[in-house]
């Protein structure tokens, strides 16, 4: 079993490898994204707690992402595994994460973290923004405080997991199929 953490800032191409590791080892694609956007598109609180703060370029608290992921958890089980999207973006988010697989009789086996410079990060949502109609993708001052948020929030998870030998950095410039070839090296 695996179950992976595809880790970066956003716009590092986690979405985008997610689905070529997912038709690769069979997992089951979870992105707290998606989970936001089809709370958000039903209306429900979750997902209006969600908006409010995302659209200021501010992580959702834990609490709300931990409920979506555990509601997500409890309605696909693969026995391959699951790869994990933007979740989690805290340490508080990261041990909550240990103790649902725990509570499963799994964890986390890998940690990938794509390493892409901000500048190249800014370029990529930008040009996102311009067919993705998210209000977050198309604000430079916006993209620069999710950087930030990762960078002050987020970047200490690599070190949480570093910490038990499965964190691991992987160049997230180049074509699709190199940076693929590079995560499923550091997976093998």
């Amino acid at each position: 079993m695996i179950n992976l953490i595809l880790f970066g800032p956003p716009g590092s191409g986690k979405g985008t490898q997610a689905k070529t590791i997912v038709e690769k080892f069979d997992l089951t694609h979870i992105s707290t994204g998606d989970l936001f956007r089809y709370e958000i598109g039903n209306n429900t609180p979750l997902g209006m707690k969600a908006k409010a703060f995302m659209d200021k370029g501010n992580l959702v608290p834990d609490e709300v992402t931990i409920g979506m992921l555990e509601n997500k958890l409890n309605t696909s089980k693969n026995p391959n595994g699951y790869i994990l999207d933007g979740f989690p973006r805290t340490i508080a988010q990261a041990e909550a994460l240990d103790k649902m697989l725990d509570s499963r009789g799994t964890k986390v086996t890998h940690l990938i973290a794509l390493d892409v410079d901000d500048e190249e990060i800014i370029r990529r949502i930008l040009e996102r923004g311009k067919t993705s109609g998210r209000v977050d993708d198309s604000d430079e001052k916006t993209i620069r405080q999710r950087i930030d948020q990762y960078n002050e929030k987020t970047s200490p998870v690599y070190d949480f997991y570093d910490k038990v030998g499965i964190s691991k950095k992987v160049n997230g410039l180049g074509d699709l199929p190199e940076i693929f070839n590079r995560i499923y090296d550091a997976l093998s």
